[in-house]
Parts: C-alpha cells; sequence; structure tokens
C-alpha cells in the first residue's frame, strides 16, 4: 500500500502537521485539545453495545499516514453532477483542496462556499460560532482523531432569505492508501434553502485507504436543505464518520446516503430537531458484495415540541458481507406531540451474507407518535421463476427484483441525476443470485 505520507498518527506526526498549517490560534488550540483528548482515549470496547457488531481489530492506524500537504493528482468521478448545472463545487483529493468554484452571482448574495481550512482564517465570524457545535469531539477515539487531524474540508454558508436555485457539489477522492479527514460545515441562515451533492470516491475499485471524517449540518428557523452524500471509497478503504444535522424551527431536511464502498465503515449518523415544527427525512441505501461490512447508526433526537421525522435504510447483501443498522428514536420531556417513524428493509442475496436490524425508541414524553420496524428477506424464487417465464434470464430478473426493491427511496428522492446515479451503482453490482 502507498501511503500519501511518512509522518504517522502519533506525537511527532501531529507536530509536523500543525507546524505545515497556517491557521488561527484559536482553530490551533481546539486541535490541541483534541490531541489530548485521543490520548487518554481507549480504543472501542470488544463488548460496546456500539461496537459489538463491528470488529476493528484488524484496523492498524499506524499503517496510515496523516492527510496529504500538497496537490495529488487522481481522476475525478463526478456522478451526481451529470447534467446538471452547478452553482459551485469543490474538489479534494486526500483531504487536499484541488479546485474550488462558486457563481459570482451566489457570492454577491452573500454566500460563502469553498475550503474549511481556508474560510476559518478568512471568514472567522461564520466558522468559529458553528465549527464542532454539532459535532463532538468527544463522543469516541475516532472522533478525538479527526477534531485534531481534519485537513482540507468544505464550508458553505447562505445567509438569511437566499435561496439557492442550483445545487453545489463537493467531490471527494482518495488515491490507494490515501487518507482523508475532510470536514464538511453547512450553516444555513433563517429562510435559507440549498440543495448540496456531496459524492466520496477511491481512485479504484480496490484501493485501499482511511477515512476519519465528519459533517456537520446547521439550520436555522424556516431554512431548507436536501443533502445527498454517495460513499463509494474503495473496498480496502476503512472509514470512520461522525455525522450530525442541528434543524432549527420549522425547517425541513431531506437527507440522502447511499453507501456501496469500503471494506469496513462505522458511521453514526444524527438528526436533532432543536426547534417547534422542524422536519426531517432521511433515505438509505447501503448495497455490499464480497467481505464488506457497513454499520450505521442513526439517531432521531426530538428536543423540541411538535417535529416530524422518518428515517428509511434499504439494505441489500451479497457474498460473505454484512450490514448492520441500528436506530433510535429518542424524544426528549419537552418534545411532546412529536411524530417519528423509522424503517430498516434488508434483501439477502447470500447463504452467507448478514444483516443485523435493531430499531429501538427512547421516549419521556406521553403525548406522541411513534412507530419503527424491520424486515429481512430473500429473493422470491417465485418472482425469478416468472420473470424467466417471460424471456429474462437469471441475472436480469434478479437486476429487476433488487432495483424493485430499492424503489422506495428512488421515489422519495426529486432529483433526477440523483436517482440515475444509484440506479446504476446498484445495477454494477447485482450479480447472478446463487
Amino acid at each position: 500500500m502507498t501511503q500519501t505520507t511518512t509522518l504517522t498518527f502519533d506525537q511527532a506526526g501531529f507536530d509536523s502537521f500543525l507546524a505545515a498549517q497556517s491557521e488561527p490560534d484559536w482553530l490551533t488550540q481546539l486541535r490541541r485539545d483534541a490531541w489530548q483528548h485521543f490520548e487518554k482515549m481507549g480504543w472501542p470496547e470488544r463488548r460496546h453495545e456500539e461496537w459489538i457488531r463491528t470488529d476493528i481489530r484488524a484496523f492498524q492506524l499506524g499503517k496510515f499516514g496523516i492527510p496529504a500537504t500538497e496537490s495529488r493528482d487522481a481522476p475525478t468521478k463526478a456522478q451526481l453532477r451529470e447534467g446538471v448545472e452547478l452553482g459551485g463545487s469543490i474538489e479534494t483529493v486526500d483531504s487536499y483542496v484541488v479546485g474550488e468554484t462558486l457563481d459570482e452571482e451566489l457570492a454577491a448574495k452573500g454566500v460563502v462556499f469553498g475550503s474549511l481550512s481556508r474560510m476559518c482564517a478568512e471568514h472567522p465570524e461564520l466558522v468559529r460560532p458553528h465549527l464542532f457545535t454539532a459535532f463532538d469531539p468527544d463522543y469516541d477515539k475516532f472522533a478525538a482523531l479527526h477534531a485534531a487531524f481534519w485537513s482540507g474540508g468544505q464550508f458553505l454558508y447562505v445567509p438569511r432569505g437566499v435561496v439557492l436555485d442550483k445545487p453545489l457539489h463537493i467531490g471527494s477522492m482518495m488515491t490507494d492508501g490515501g487518507t482523508d479527514t475532510t470536514h464538511t460545515l453547512i450553516v444555513l441562515e433563517d429562510g435559507a434553502e440549498a440543495t448540496v451533492l456531496h459524492e466520496s470516491n477511491g481512485v479504484g475499485e480496490q484501493s485501499k485507504g482511511l477515512h476519519v471524517g465528519a459533517v456537520e449540518v446547521i439550520q436555522k428557523a424556516n431554512s431548507h436543505l436536501r443533502y445527498v452524500n454517495l460513499q463509494e471509497w474503495g473496498y480496502g478503504t476503512y472509514q470512520f464518520a461522525h455525522q450530525k444535522a442541528l434543524v432549527g424551527k420549522d425547517s425541513t431536511l431531506q437527507w440522502t446516503i447511499a453507501a456501496m464502498g469500503s471494506l469496513l465503515s462505522k458511521v453514526n449518523q444524527s438528526v436533532d430537531l432543536v426547534g417547534p415544527g422542524a422536519d426531517s427525512q432521511v433515505n438509505g441505501v447501503l448495497f455490499t458484495e464480497g467481505r464488506q461490512h457497513l454499520a450505521y447508526h442513526t439517531l432521531q433526537h426530538h428536543r423540541a415540541p411538535s417535529c416530524h421525522s422518518d428515517f428509511l435504510y434499504k439494505s441489500a447483501q451479497q457474498d460473505k458481507s454484512r450490514t448492520v443498522w441500528r436506530g433510535m428514536i429518542k424524544v426528549d420531556p419537552i418534545a411532546q406531540k412529536t411524530d417519528g417513524y423509522q424503517r430498516n428493509d434488508n434483501l439477502v442475496l447470500s447463504e452467507s451474507s448478514r444483516a443485523d436490524s435493531i430499531p429501538g425508541l427512547e421516549i419521556e414524553a406521553d403525548d406522541v407518535r411513534c412507530t419503527h420496524g424491520s424486515t429481512t428477506a430473500k429473493v422470491d424464487e417465485e418472482q425469478i421463476f416468472y420473470a424467466q417465464c417471460r424471456g429474462f434470464t437469471r441475472k436480469e430478473a434478479t437486476r429487476m427484483i433488487v432495483s424493485g426493491f430499492f424503489q422506495q427511496i428512488f421515489d422519495r428522492i426529486t432529483i433526477e441525476s440523483v436517482r440515475d446515479a444509484l440506479g446504476a451503482a446498484i445495477a454494477r453490482q447485482v450479480r447472478e443470485y446463487e
């Protein structure tokens, strides 16, 4: 495996990383605090409920180098932006920002979109009040590592009442053996609207690497965001990520996640409804093969009254792969009139694959409606038989059935390029069903 640098995640590597940065003192202090916490923390306990289904004993942090400090060459993969007129884009390779664009019209309205590292110096008045307000650097050892070593990153700020008619695109590439620690921070002021298309790719299908990342979404009152995140890291990549949104009063969030890549992923995704009338819809697609292991832990945290949340995750597993979905709806005592829904459906495509599904409720209010559900099944042989009777091959029949399984997710997505990209990605992975 080719590392992007010989410096690793130790004290010498941290000192060298800090020395290479040109950033405000307040940010350097945040990094120093995070590194101190990282060194004091232990690795996740094997028997801890959050990690009992995800074995990371084969993971060795010392095999990976700290993020790149210089530009890297890598081909771009822009599935989500095909046929889409964009308002701006940010491209990164191994955390290093290699390209930024933003329409002059949007910039004139006060929209800020570009490298988070650069914005910390140029717009501290916008970044500092929001950075690490949703993301918790002390959540676990991986969160602390990210807080200490995040690099490059992306920042979007949409001022009060500004509506972005064109989507913005974020592309993250990782070279073979590379490291990505990007931090994405999205801030929408009162009445603002935006669509963000974010895709992460490995340079090759089997490429190795490490992603220790975070996403923070902060929505003020009556703001509206559509956020799409497509993950297709190489099949040798380890991913550890924390993704969290704070949704304000009468705001709406549609968050679509699709995970097809990586060797092992452990992602914590949380949506906190912090203002009355907040509404969130999360659509998740997981598709695994080989020996992939994807674990998504989701939280719908109702912290204010009269809010609505709807989480739907659909997963399909091939070969000896495994998915883990652990969802929780948490309702605080103040959050009366809550309407929460979560569901996870699994389609097991081989005798050796596995799907773990653990929905949960933690309700402390008495005037709520919260429901959850989970299903796991195999492809129906009768459906394959009848399709073959109509001239389809077994592989074609299987592809149609799998596509139909995910159709409920596709129907929720209002962006045509996203529907097409997800459909194509799933079709590429469906093989002969044994």
